[in-house]
C-alpha cells in the first residue's frame, strides 16, 4: 500500500470512529471482508491451523489474530501489536438534561486526561451505544451517531472576565453542560432518551423505549492533511485510533499465521475493566489458543509484544518541556519510547531488536524520555507485560496536542510505523 492511500484511508477511519464502540465496528468490518471468522465467548471455539480470527469483548475492545499452517505455534510464538480504542472526551451524565434560563443542556463527565479549553466553541455532535426495548419486549443495542452538530460549549465573552486569557480555571460542573437547543422558560422539559429514540428509528432501528445509553461528544470537523505542503495530520482522537489502524493494517496483511492485534479500551482511566489491559481480555485468549500450561508458557516466552501508543513531540514553542537529548519531531519517525521506573516496559534487549528491524526496513526511529524532573505518562505495554510476562517494547507516532480536541501528527509517521510493524510480523 502507498503512503498517499494509507493516510486517506486513515483519515476515513478516525472520521467513522467518534467513540470506541463504532472504531471496533469499523475494524470488525474491515477484518470480516478479509476472511476473519467471528468468535464468540460464550461458545466453544474449533480453531483450524492457518485459520482467521477476531473476537470483540463489550462493543469496544478487539483481538484479531492468525494462526500457522503448519508451524508449531507454542515454539514460534506470537507477534502482537497493542492499542487502545479510547481517547480522552466529554461523556454525557446518566441524568443529564438541565433547563436553564431557557437552555435545554446536557451535564458531562470529563473521561481520562482531557484538555478542557479547546472542547469550548467547537460543533459538537454526540455518538456512542444505546441500549433499548424493541416493540416485542426483546433487549437490543445499537450504535447511535447524530453526525450534525447538535451542541456548542460556549466561551464566556471577554468582557465579563477580563483574567480568562491569564488565569482561566475550568470547572467541569459548572462551565461544560452542553448546549442543545432554546425551547424557552416554559418549554417542554427535555428528554434526552425521546431524542435517542427518534434518532435510531431514522436510523432503521425499532426501538419501544431507550433504556440507557453510553454517549461521547465529539467535535464534527473532519480529519485533514494540513500545512504549507500537507506535511501533518490534524484530527481528533489521533491517540490513540492511529495506532489502532496501523495495526488493523499489519494483520489484514499478515499470510504467514502467529500474529495478533489487541485493542483494549479503558487505557485512558487505568485500564481496570474487563476490556481493559489490566483485565483478562487477552490472557483468556491465549488460554484457549493453548489450553496446556506448558505449551502455553513455551508460547508466552518466545512471544513478543510492541505496544503501539503516540509520543510527545517536542513543541517548538515549549521545548524547555522536553530533555534537550530526547525531543522527537514530526516527520522523523516513529519513537522507541523508554522509562527507567517502568512507566514505559522498553529495555535494552527490545529496544535493540527493533533498531535492527528499522535498520533492514530502513525507517528512522527516534527515542523519548520524559525530562528527569517531571512526571511520565504510560501505556498499556508495562500492564500487559506484568500481567503475561511478555516480552515488550513501547512505541508511537510523535504528536502535538495529545489529549486536545484535535491533535497533530506528521505526515510520514504513521505510515513509517506500519513498515516497522509489518517487518516486526513477518520476523521469525
Amino acid at each position: 500500500m502507498q503512503q498517499t492511500n494509507f493516510n486517506q484511508l486513515l483519515l476515513e477511519f478516525l472520521a467513522a470512529s467518534p467513540t470506541p464502540f463504532h472504531a471496533v465496528e469499523q475494524m470488525a468490518a474491515e477484518l470480516d471482508r478479509a476472511g476473519f471468522e467471528r468468535l464468540d465467548e460464550r461458545q466453544r471455539w474449533q480453531l483450524k491451523a492457518g485459520g482467521r480470527y477476531q473476537v470483540i469483548r463489550n462493543g469496544s475492545a478487539l483481538i484479531a489474530f492468525t494462526l500457522p499452517a503448519e508451524a508449531d505455534l507454542a515454539a514460534t510464538g506470537l507477534r502482537l501489536i497493542g492499542a487502545h480504542t479510547d481517547s480522552p472526551c466529554l461523556k454525557v451524565q446518566p441524568l443529564p438534561e438541565r433547563l436553564k434560563q431557557g437552555y435545554f443542556q446536557l451535564g458531562v463527565e470529563v473521561y481520562g486526561g482531557a484538555l478542557l479549553n479547546p472542547w469550548f466553541d467547537r460543533d459538537l455532535s454526540l455518538a456512542g451505544r444505546v441500549s433499548y426495548a424493541a416493540p416485542d419486549g426483546q433487549l437490543g443495542q445499537a450504535l447511535v451517531d447524530f453526525k450534525n452538530p447538535v451542541a456548542v460549549i460556549p466561551s464566556l465573552a471577554i468582557h465579563l472576565d477580563r483574567e480568562q486569557n491569564s488565569n482561566r480555571s475550568i470547572n467541569p460542573h459548572q462551565h461544560l453542560p452542553l448546549l442543545l437547543s432554546q425551547p424557552g422558560i416554559d418549554g417542554e422539559k427535555p428528554d434526552l432518551r425521546g431524542l435517542l429514540k427518534q434518532q435510531l428509528q431514522r436510523d432503521g432501528v425499532a426501538v419501544e423505549r431507550v433504556l440507557d445509553f453510553e454517549l461521547c461528544c465529539y467535535d464534527v470537523q473532519r480529519p485533514a492533511m494540513v500545512g504549507l505542503d500537507q506535511a501533518f495530520i490534524a484530527s481528533a482522537r489521533l491517540d490513540n485510533l492511529l495506532s489502532c489502524f496501523v495495526g488493523l493494517q499489519c494483520i489484514l496483511a499478515d499470510q504467514s499465521g502467529g500474529a495478533m492485534l489487541v485493542c483494549n479500551d479503558h487505557e485512558e482511566v487505568g485500564s481496570e475493566s474487563t476490556t481493559g489491559a489490566q483485565g483478562q481480555f487477552l490472557e483468556s485468549v491465549i488460554e484457549r489458543l493453548v489450553p496446556e500450561v506448558e505449551e502455553r508458557n513455551r508460547l508466552i516466552a518466545n512471544s513478543q509484544l510492541i505496544s503501539a501508543d503516540n509520543a510527545h513531540g517536542v513543541h517548538p514553542n515549549f521545548s524547555d518541556r522536553h530533555d534537550a537529548n530526547h525531543g522527537p519531531l514530526l516527520n522523523r519517525g516513529p519513537v522507541i519510547k523508554v522509562n527507567a521506573n517502568q512507566r514505559y516496559a522498553t529495555n535494552s534487549e527490545t529496544s535493540a531488536r527493533l533498531r535492527q528491524l528499522a535498520e533492514q526496513e530502513q525507517v528512522p526511529l527516534q527515542v523519548f524520555s520524559v525530562r528527569p524532573d517531571m512526571g511520565c505518562g504510560s501505556t498499556i505495554g508495562p500492564l500487559t507485560a506484568s500481567r503475561l510476562g511478555i516480552e515488550t517494547l513501547d512505541i508511537g507516532v510523535p504528536t502535538f496536542g495529545m489529549h486536545s480536541i484535535r491533535e497533530l501528527a506528521g505526515r510520514d509517521d504513521a505510515y513509517s510505523l506500519y513498515r516497522l510493524l509489518r517487518r516486526f510480523q513477518n520476523r521469525r
